[in-house]
């Protein structure tokens, strides 16, 4: 599997070379160590190896966990996805290899609300009683999922359809509250904080890195989300259509309205549900309807074929790339997401501006000094 690392480590790889016996020599004194990254050159020599191996070893479950942690940890932390970036977590299945990394883990970082509903099993298979979970939802205010408008159609359906959801459920649900938290970016802020503070507590010693970093990094958020308001301000109250469950705390955050077509990625929508969204677009005068990179596109075609829309993409940002680990990414698919969803509204996305393309000073968000 693969593991990102988040800044390079001078001589950190240097036991790599050592002889294995010399390696287990160092496995067995590093055995209950206190980490100290930051200890000097003066150390003794039976220690140094262990100050320059002995990084907080991190792992985070998806995408924008892992680029809200990165964006804190800086170089003080190895900081490894568990899930593999192209596989998101309503279809992730479990390996073996990956229990292991929970194994070797110090710190586990996940979104929360249900979103990871597989760690429970892993973490207790992982057998790792020091292991430190930050749950980055701690501080937010959950969506019930039963206040959405579009889940109460459910007891609408027949019992056909019925007995198709309860078998979709069982393999994976949004549960009580909705999870997709980290999509409204002054949510995410607070999940930037709950990050940061769980790395203080498990690294003290890097507390001044982390909370420079954090607040680097929630200035970049806070600009993003005065940009969000002032573009869709216009558009207040209207509603938009998305294929998944993904936008209710977004919507709520810029005063709109969020329909869907399914729940999550993986169930099939029934008659009732392509009703409901066809009503709802032909209601709101809506130009397009917003599909996802990795879904959606297929089942919306021939909706917007009969509805004479287009259809635009808002990437929920649960899978992606190798490039998608890195923070900025986070910013730059958001103010992307919001020119989408400017142009389903039928307004101009002129004034949405390239994420770091040169402009007036006065106009563009300048770069910050986060350590990636």
């Amino acid at each position: 599997m693969m593991n990102f690392k988040m800044g390079l480590r001078q001589k950190g790889r240097i036991v790599r070379r050592l002889s294995v016996g010399v390696v287990s020599a160092m496995v067995v004194s590093l055995g209950s160590c206190t980490r100290n990254p930051t200890t000097t050159s003066s150390a003794s020599p039976q220690s140094s190896p262990a100050a320059i191996t002995d990084e907080l070893q991190v792992v985070t479950t998806f995408l924008p966990i892992t680029q809200f942690t990165k964006a804190v940890a800086g170089d003080r932390a190895e900081v490894t996805q568990l899930l593999p970036t192209t596989v998101g977590p309503h279809d992730y299945q479990a390996k073996p290899e990956d229990v292991q990394k929970l194994a070797k883990a110090d710190v586990l970082v996940q979104n929360g609300l249900g979103m990871e509903e597989f760690l429970e099993d892993m973490v207790k298979n992982a057998g790792n009683a020091n292991l430190k979970v930050i749950d980055s939802s701690k501080e937010v205010k959950p969506i019930a999922s039963e206040t959405i408008e579009g889940h109460d159609h459910d007891h609408d359906h027949d019992h056909a359809h019925e007995a198709d959801k309860k078998k979709a459920d069982a393999g994976h649900k949004h549960g009580v509250n909705n999870p997709h938290i980290w999509l409204d970016p002054k949510r995410a802020i607070q999940q930037v904080e709950t990050i940061r503070d769980g790395l203080i507590a498990a690294d003290p010693g890097s507390k001044e890195v982390y909370t420079a970093n954090a607040a680097a990094y929630i200035q970049q958020l806070q600009d993003l989300d005065a940009e969000t308001t002032k573009l869709l301000q216009p558009y207040a109250g209207k509603t938009f259509v998305a294929f998944h469950d993904f936008a209710p705390y977004f919507a709520q955050s810029y005063s709109l309205k969020a329909n869907f077509l399914v729940d999550v990625p993986e169930e099939n929508p029934s008659p009732d549900d392509v009703k409901r969204v066809t009503d709802e677009v032909k209601e709101s005068n809506l130009k397009a309807i917003l599909t996802e990179p990795q879904a959606g596109e297929n089942a919306f075609a021939a909706l917007a074929k009969d509805l004479n829309v287009k259809i635009s993409t808002f990437d929920p940002i649960e899978a992606g790339g190798l490039e998608a680990l890195e923070p900025t990414y986070y910013i730059t698919t958001m103010r992307q997401n919001v020119k989408s969803l400017v142009t389903a509204f039928g307004g101009s996305t002129q004034s949405v501006l390239p994420l770091w393309v040169p402009q007036p000073a006065a106009v563009v968000p300048q770069r910050v000094g986060v350590r990636f």
